[in-house]
């Protein structure tokens, strides 16, 4: 493969003085090796997807109270919107929330640079470029996944992030990619992607270990049809040894996550963190080393309150928050109860935490009427 040029945010006729190394022999600055380190030994060993619509302030709030240690993302926030739009609307969040990242959206260094800047002032523990979105509002905007046909692009926004952030010694500048597009080869796609982000300085590589189809498939085929291939990403991890390499990708539960980590640095998980919420509670625990007791489900909800009630008198809306509580409950006795209370009363005007009481009572009733039901059987 022949040595590829790539430049920097200030022109694209403006070559770097160094060439992107093919990936036969990519090398780590000791600055990468060293947060590699802290990261598998400390850091993102489990994530929290970023999804679109789903993990909002409200959302990383709950997610939260459920594990004090993974680290969350918020959606993803294009760019252009973070530079010209209400900035504390799209980046401000609770200090609790912490470790968070903000994934941004973009195919503009200098746009992107500018973003960082600005995310910057809100103290976000990463910083994620988004390589990975199929959606067609995304391509129109040529970023998410149509950039892996670009990874000289790529290179040239994480290098324009990396700069930007200089100045916060602390914030990772990080990637989240497919394993490719279309009819792309997945070894020589996802190595092309991945040398050009680790020259360009990049702190961390998480992969859907799925291609993204661009044409033909909606973003939600793209979640399910194209096949896994984990074992990609393993090959990755096994070639970059000392480069943090996380894992994202139908991942349904903690014992599938603690089984990557036999091969890779980090899990992300997404839909399952969502739809069955509960999981997370065991997260401190398994994977941190927490020495700190299991909460309940109830305590969880409870120590919501004092949020829910301040963003009400805020003139927020309880379903703000109902929305992402509602599978906390997922496969246990009464749970159709309380989703069903949740999704018709939260909407109603007025209606404030006593909606959640409500619910929680209801269901106590609804498993204590299927135990005499079974005791009478």
């Amino acid at each position: 493969m022949a040595p590829r040029f790539w430049y920097s945010a200030g022109g694209a006729d403006k070559p770097i003085k160094t060439k992107l190394r093919t990936h036969e022999s990519a090398r780590l600055t000791a600055k990468q090796e060293l947060m590699t380190s802290q990261l598998r030994n400390f850091g993102q060993r489990i994530s929290v997807a970023p999804m679109m619509d789903w993990t909002d302030r409200a959302c990383r709030s709950f997610h939260r109270k459920l594990s004090t240690k993974a680290l969350l993302y918020t959606e993803m926030v294009v760019a252009d919107a973070v530079i010209h739009g209400h900035r504390d609307r799209l980046l401000a969040y609770p200090e609790h929330q912490h470790p968070v990242a903000l994934q941004l959206g973009g195919s503009d260094p200098a746009k992107l640079a500018e973003a960082t800047r600005v995310a910057l002032g809100y103290g976000y523990d990463e910083i994620n470029l988004n390589v990975g979105c199929p959606s067609d509002r995304v391509q129109s905007g040529t970023f998410g996944a149509c950039l892996m046909q670009t990874p000289d692009l790529v290179a040239r926004c994480v290098a324009a992030m990396k700069e930007a952030a200089a100045p916060d010694k602390k914030v990772l500048i990080t990637v989240k990619c497919r394993l490719g597009v279309d009819d792309q080869n997945i070894e020589t796609a996802l190595d092309e992607l991945a040398d050009g982000c680790i020259d360009a300085g990049v702190d961390a590589l998480w992969v859907h270990a799925r291609k993204a189809w661009l044409k033909g498939l909606s973003p939600k085929e793209n979640r399910d049809i194209p096949p896994l291939d984990y074992d990609r990403v393993y090959r990755l991890k096994a070639r970059l040894k000392n480069m943090f390499v996380g894992i994202n990708g139908g991942i349904a539960n903690l014992d599938e996550a603690e089984q990557h980590l036999a091969y890779v640095d980090g899990v992300m998980i997404g839909r399952a963190a969502y739809h069955d919420c509960a999981l997370l509670l065991d997260v401190d625990q398994r994977f941190y080393g927490s020495d700190a007791p299991l909460k309940t489900r109830h305590q969880v909800l409870r120590e919501m309150y004092d949020e829910i009630e301040n963003h009400l008198l805020q003139g927020g809306k309880m379903n703000h928050y109902t929305r992402h509580i509602i599978g906390l409950f997922h496969g246990q006795p009464g749970a159709r109860t309380y989703r069903q209370i949740l999704s018709t009363k939260a909407v109603q005007p007025g209606a404030g935490v006593g909606v959640i009481e409500e619910a929680l009572a209801a269901m106590a009733a609804a498993t204590d009427q299927l135990n005499r039901a079974e005791e009478l059987a």
